[in-house]
C-alpha cells in the first residue's frame, strides 16, 4: 500500500489552540476550504499562502496587522485543513479564493498573497467575479514560458515532504532554513506533511507553464508588489519589467530578504506591507 500523501499530527492540530482565530468551511464546488479567521472590524484581509505554507504558517504575519484589518487565512486547496483534487491550475485556485470571499460575504476585501498565493491574488482580481478594494502581490514567482524555470528545483520541494512524512524537527528544517525565527521552524516541522504531493507538484508546474505577466498588465489598481532584494524568485530585472508594464503598480523592496519576506527579515517586510495596505484601507 502506498503510503498516505498527507498527514498531520495531533500536535500540529494542537496549534490552532495557540491562535486567536476561528475556522470557518467554504465550499468551492466539491472542494472544502478552511480558513483561519481572526475577526474584528476591520477590512477584510484575504491571506493566500505559497506553495508549501499552510494557513497557520502566516500567523505571525497576519497578527501583526490587527486590528487595522480582520485577517482571512486559506487553506489554499491541497494543504493545512483543505481538500486536495481537482486541478490545481491558477483559475481553479482564483475560484477557491471567489468562493472563500463570497462564501464568508465579505464586503471588497483586500487579496494578500504571498510566492503562489501572490499569482492567485491576480489572477483573481483580473477575473473579477468578486469586488475588491485591492491587491497586494508578495514576490510572486515571474518564470513561465520562455523565462526560464522556477529557481527551486521541484526535487526540493519533494525532499522536504519526504521528510517531513517520516517525521522531521525544527532543527532539520533550520538547515534549509536557518534565519527563519525559531517558532516558525518548529510549525513547519509539524505541519508541512498537511501538503499533498500533488498540489505541490502541479503548481511547480505551473509556475513554469503559466505566465504571470500574462495576468500583470490587467490587474486592476491599486495594487502593490513587495520583492526580496536578494530574491531569485523575482530578479532586478523582473522587478523592472513588472513596472514597465504596469506603471500605476506600488512596488516595494524589502531589504536584507529573499523569496521569504516575512520569514527572512520580519521588521522590515510587516512595515512595508502596513504602508502599502493604508491607503487600500480607507
Amino acid at each position: 500500500m502506498p503510503p498516505p500523501t498527507r498527514l498531520l499530527a495531533q500536535s500540529a492540530l494542537a496549534d490552532l489552540a495557540d491562535i486567536p482565530a476561528t475556522s470557518r468551511w467554504v465550499r468551492s464546488g466539491g472542494t472544502r476550504l478552511h480558513v483561519l479567521d481572526y475577526g474584528g472590524d476591520g477590512v477584510p484581509l484575504v491571506v493566500l499562502p505559497g506553495i508549501t505554507s499552510p494557513a497557520l504558517a502566516m500567523d505571525f504575519v497576519v497578527r501583526e496587522l490587527t486590528p487595522a484589518v480582520r485577517p482571512l487565512v486559506v487553506d489554499v486547496r491541497g494543504r493545512g485543513l483543505s481538500d486536495g483534487g481537482g486541478s490545481y491550475g491558477l483559475e481553479e485556485y482564483a475560484e477557491d479564493t471567489e468562493a472563500v470571499v463570497a462564501g464568508l460575504g465579505l464586503h471588497r476585501p483586500v487579496l494578500f498573497g504571498h510566492s503562489m498565493g501572490a499569482r492567485i491574488a491576480a489572477v483573481t482580481a483580473v477575473r473579477a467575479k468578486v469586488a475588491l478594494r485591492g491587491t497586494v502581490l508578495g514576490d510572486p514567482p515571474m518564470s513561465g514560458p520562455g523565462r526560464g524555470p522556477y529557481p527551486t528545483p521541484l526535487a526540493v520541494f519533494l525532499d522536504q515532504l519526504a521528510q517531513a512524512r517520516r517525521g522531521t524537527d525544527a532543527d532539520e528544517v533550520a538547515r534549509s532554513w536557518p534565519r527563519w525565527p525559531r517558532r516558525e521552524q518548529e510549525l513547519r516541522a509539524r505541519w508541512l506533511a498537511s501538503c499533498d504531493t500533488e498540489a505541490v507538484t502541479a503548481t511547480h508546474r505551473g509556475f513554469e507553464s503559466e505566465d504571470f505577466f500574462d495576468w500583470w498588465p490587467s490587474v486592476p489598481g491599486p495594487t502593490a508588489l513587495l520583492h526580496g532584494a536578494d530574491s531569485p524568485v523575482v530578479t532586478a530585472e523582473g522587478a523592472a519589467e513588472a513596472a514597465r508594464l504596469s506603471p500605476s503598480a506600488v512596488f516595494a523592496e524589502i531589504p536584507d530578504a529573499g523569496h521569504m519576506l516575512f520569514w527572512d527579515n520580519p521588521s522590515a517586510a510587516l512595515a512595508a506591507l502596513r504602508q502599502v495596505l493604508r491607503p487600500m484601507l480607507v
